[in-house]
């Protein structure tokens, strides 16, 4: 059992494929057993290997913590995978655990280009992991307005139509389509964002135009 050199490419490699499923090395708090590994690592890992990155930078807010977590350290070849072997050595006794402490203290002055390096690789684990743009769902209506009788001016009935204006709203063509009896209905699409704009309130806001309409159908309806 154990990582390996966790100072080499190899052992953090093993260390991320380890966490790819866990939060933790052991259990599912943060222990002593994290802590432990933390040290070994030394560093944060590269931002390719976003699961080790995720680990350390989380384990790293338990700076001021880190003596209450729970656990015993052990040898850090007691931790890792089963069939890993261990390459690490005798583990340190913990006096020398005490004397070293690698998270650093308020005072010291972090050296500017090992800084400047975290920093750019947590700006790039945060641009992977961030969420791609949402897709905005929007639907393709053919719509029949239907006039009282074949004396409505059905110009002034397209003009009424065209009238309602909305966020997430987009009308397009139109055309005439006899309806029998020499009344013709008003056949007009449009595009419309799902979330701000939805056949009830077209229905409500056009049928509003009463003296012109009569009703409303949704002809076609195809999400685009």
């Amino acid at each position: 059992m154990g990582f390996g050199d966790l100072k080499s490419a190899t052992g953090l490699k093993v260390l991320n494929d380890f966490l790819a499923d866990k939060s933790y090395i052991e259990g599912y708090v943060p222990s002593q057993a994290d802590i432990a590994v933390f040290e070994a690592v030394g560093a944060p890992p590269p931002a390719d290997l976003y699961h080790a990155l995720r680990w350390y930078n989380h384990i790293k807010s338990y700076e001021k913590q880190k003596a209450s977590l729970p656990g015993v350290k052990k040898a850090l070849g007691k931790y890792g995978p089963a069939d890993i072997e261990d390459t690490t050595g005798a583990a340190t006794d913990s006096k020398d655990d005490d004397d070293i402490d690698l998270f650093g203290s308020d005072d010291e002055e972090e050296n500017e280009e090992a800084k400047k390096l975290r920093e750019e690789r947590l700006a790039q684990y945060e641009s992977k992991k961030s969420k791609k743009p949402a897709v905005v769902a929007k639907s393709s209506l053919l719509l029949d307005v239907k006039p009282w009788d074949d004396e409505t001016d059905m110009a002034k009935l397209e003009e009424c139509v065209r009238s309602i204006q909305a966020d997430g709203l987009v009308w397009g063509s139109s055309k005439l389509v006899p309806v029998g009896y020499g009344i013709k209905k008003l056949q007009i699409q449009c595009v419309v964002e799902d979330d701000k704009v939805g056949t009830d309130m077209l229905e409500e806001r056009i049928t509003a135009f009463e003296d012109y309409v009569q009703s409303m159908d949704v002809a076609a309806f195809n999400k685009i």
